[in-house]
């Protein structure tokens, strides 16, 4: 994976996801959703097959982009982290 940034300043961030789509890019929004300094989110894929995700955002005073997007990281992460040790648990099971 790649990230490109395409624009930044102290509270506003605009990247570019090199070869991510949909699937990453609503799991990363809904972790940043969730983050109360988060004054918007969001992302746009300008063509589907010859374009990637196009990240926004833009926090409050008190956080900055960067901070946000790094925490929303670790989260995402700590939950797939859950996820392969349930499958791993299951997968004992059977």
């Amino acid at each position: 994976m790649k990230i490109n940034i395409l624009n930044k300043s102290e509270n506003e961030l605009r990247i570019e996801i090199v070869g991510e789509g949909h699937t990453f890019c609503n799991v990363l929004q809904d972790a940043l959703l969730k983050d109360k300094h988060i004054d918007f989110v969001g992302y746009r894929i300008p063509h589907p097959l010859i374009s990637n995700p196009i990240f926004y955002i833009r926090t409050k005073e008190s956080k900055t982009p960067e901070d946000a997007l790094m925490e929303a990281v670790k989260m995402v992460n700590r939950e797939a982290r859950k996820i392969r040790e349930a499958f791993e648990e299951a997968l004992k099971e059977t």
